[in-house]
Parts: structure tokens; sequence; C-alpha cells
């Protein structure tokens, strides 16, 4: 069988190329790509490219599909694996599995297995891993978005808090606490917002930091419900004559017992360290390309008032298990991350300029033939194209994010089958 995928050969040397699969052993599994979205991750990995310390050896000889944020169908199953999983069901991976003690990831280690392609053989080491996971939802980019929200969800379950009285720590973020986030309102952010406004036993206040307006105002039209939860507060930092002043003002001048910074700079690492309570905790999620990136930290207050920092990139299957579970049970929105959809001709254009297009997650559909679209341009674009009318009206109706009876109209248009 032959598949179109688009692999990494060198330094910001990403080709679509079409290839045969070799013969599926008893061992392994067909499957075929619906989704998969482009993670800042794999934009770092290919400009780096062989310099990566996950990438695969002699990326020249041995090119690696790209994309690690996927889902799809599997379509045949090797004799292993019969009475475990069935033809048709909808999956996601956890990326990263154990060879030999060695890491593997999907994305960056594989020749024939990766998002951007449009069909794929699991080899053995996904399913001996449990890292092949079913996804009863309505759509399939929830499914791919299992992956950035697990690192999410792992980003909480990474925070800690600790007590006078001993020396245990307790995991996750502060019951009834306060906390800040800044980076708020991209795709990540996003997220972690909706997901702190929505957990058990989560903060009492969830403060989003962003410096634009129209970001500010689209976070708010998105996430802000009339549901019991926590207070919810939107801040324009660019407005802000005193960052840290106006900040610590909304909590009575107690601080915050939880920080998170998703964007790589210095000076929002330094405003969320002086923002933190006593025994504050501080999580830097942005993953830098810059080695070099340091910041201030107040080693006073680190003494005194026991405040840390962590840090933490990728999920374990658990996180992705409790992604999917809250995903299907409709009490977290990860559609709020996406801004564009598109196929996998337009894949590598994307991923090499991702920072430079506005918005937040692209999704590439691989199966279809469309270049990378903005969900805010379907209204303009349906004037010629009663397809885009139809996308847009679903957007509409769902609070101009991308939603499942879109997707599904997306999918019959191009007549993409996955039953």
């Amino acid at each position: 069988m032959k598949t179109k995928a688009v692999r990494l050969y060198g330094e910001k040397d990403l080709r679509l190329d079409e290839l045969e699969l070799p013969e599926m052993k008893e061992d392994e599994i067909l499957v075929k790509m619906i989704s998969d979205s482009v993670c800042m991750s794999t934009y770092k990995l290919v400009c780096q490219g062989g310099r990566h310390k996950r990438i695969t050896d002699n990326l020249a000889e041995n090119p690696a599909v790209i994309g690690h944020e996927l889902s799809g169908i599997i379509m045949e199953i090797g004799d292993k694996w019969k009475d475990k999983y069935r033809k048709g069901m909808r999956f996601t991976v956890q990326p990263e599995v154990m060879v030999n003690g060695k890491s593997r990831t999907v994305g960056y280690n594989y020749g024939t297995y990766g998002g951007d392609c449009t069909y794929a053989i699991l080899p053995a080491e996904v399913m001996e891993s449990e890292a092949l996971i079913s996804f009863r939802g309505e759509s399939f980019f929830e499914a791919s978005l299992a992956e950035p929200v697990s690192c999410i969800i792992a980003g909480f379950n990474r925070m800690y808090h600790t007590s006078k009285k001993n020396h245990k720590h307790m995991m996750g973020v502060k019951e009834g606490g306060n906390l800040i986030i800044f980076g708020a309102c991209g795709p990540m952010g996003l997220e972690c917002t909706d997901y702190a406004l929505h957990m058990e036993h989560g903060p009492g206040l969830v403060a989003a930091v962003d410096v634009s307006d129209e970001r500010l105002k689209r976070a708010d039209r998105m996430l802000r419900t009339d549901d019991d939860g926590p207070e919810f507060v939107l801040i324009n930092a660019s407005k802000c004559e005193d960052t840290v002043r106006e900040l610590m003002e909304l909590t009575k001048g107690r601080g915050y017992d939880d920080a998170f910074v998703y964007a790589p700079v210095r000076s929002l690492v330094e405003q969320a360290d002086a923002l933190l309570a006593e025994d504050g905790c501080l999580n830097f999620f942005a993953g830098p390309v810059d080695r070099d990136l340091s910041a201030s930290i107040n080693f006073y207050n680190v003494h005194y008032f026991r405040t840390h920092t962590v840090g933490f990139t990728g999920s374990t299957t658990e996180d992705v298990y409790q992604a999917l579970r809250l995903m299907e049970e409709g009490r977290i929105h990860p559609a709020v991350m996406v801004t564009h959809i598109g196929g996998l001709e337009s894949a590598v254009e994307t991923t090499l300029n991702l920072p430079e297009i506005p918005g937040g997650k692209k999704l590439i559909y691989p199966h279809i033939d469309l270049p990378l679209t903005a969900i805010e341009d379907f209204r303009k674009l349906g004037e010629k194209e009663r397809f885009f009318e139809e996308l847009a009206v679903s957007c509409d109706r769902h609070q101009g994010c991308w939603n499942a009876e879109a997707e599904k109209i997306l999918l019959e248009h191009y007549q993409v089958f996955y039953s």
C-alpha cells in the first residue's frame, strides 16, 4: 500500500513523499490517519534537524515522518493483537514509548509512522507499551488534541505544595487558591485556562494574562460561562502601568499559589516569580529554543517563603487517558485552541512558518486537498462556495469554534471514509 507522508531530511528540509509501506507483520497494525495537530515542538524539531536531541540518526538517509498529535482509525490488525483491538476503532497515541530502555517518539523517530501521513503501520512497541488508545468522542480532531491537552494536565499534576509540619509534598495546584497564567490566549494557554476553570478541586481564582485585546475578547467569548466555578479575570498586561502591582491587587496582596508561564520570555518568568504567594509554585511550561534562556529568581523568597519552580515536557499515558475522558464527558473544550484547518499539501509550509502564522492550533487533515484556511475566513469564502458557508454556519453555532459537526461536513465533502 502506498502512503503520502511529510518527512524531515535535515534542518528545515521537509518534503512531501509518496512511498510504499512495508508488508505489515503479525505484531503490527495498519491505520488510516484522519487528523494531526501541528505542534510548536515539531517546528523546533524542523529548525534543528539532526541537532535535535530526540531525532533519529542520519536523517538524510532515514527521514522521519513528522506529526505526533494524531488520530485515525484502525484498518488491519496483525494476528497478535486481534483479540485486543478492532477494525474501525478510533484512536490516538501516547507519542513516546520505550524500546530496549531507549525512548522512541512518533514524529521524531519513524520513517513510515507519524501524524502527517495518509496511512501508517504502527510498530509493535506502540501496542506493547499500551500507547495505542481508543477514543469514543464524536470527532477526530479532539483525539488529536488529546496529546497537547495531556501535556497541560501533566503540568498541573507536576505542581506541588509543601507543609511546615512535615516534609511531604502535596501534588497538584492548590484547591481554592489563586492561579495565574501568563500567555493565556495562545493555543496552549487557552486550554490551560479552560482546564483550570473546569477541573475538580481546582483554584478559587483564575487570572488569565495576555497583551492583546482581540485575543482576550476571544478568550472571554469562548471560555466564560454562567456555570458555578472559580472567579475568572482577564488582564491585558500591556495596559498596566505596573503589571506586578496590579496583578497582586487582584489577590488583595496575598499573591498566587500557582503560576504558569506559557511563553519563553524572561520578563514573564520574573513577573510570575514576583507574584508567588508563600509556598507558591511556578511552572515554566514554554519550551525555549534558546538553550541559554535564564531569568532572575528571588532566592530570599525561596528560602523564607518556600517558593519553588517546576518544568516538564511531555505527558504520561494516564494524562492522555484523563484528557480523553474529560473531552468525552464534555467537561473541557479543546476546540478553543483551533484556528486553522488544511490538507496534507499545506503541512510543509505550515510547519516551516508556524510562528509567523497568527492564531492558534493548525489542524492538518491528510486526506483532503485544502490550503491552510482560517476559521474566521469561512464566511467570506462562503460567498463563493456553499461548502465554506456550511462550515461557517456550523462554527457560528459553536461560539466560533471548530467542532465535530464541522469536521463531519469537511470529511464528507472530501469523501474521506472513516467507518
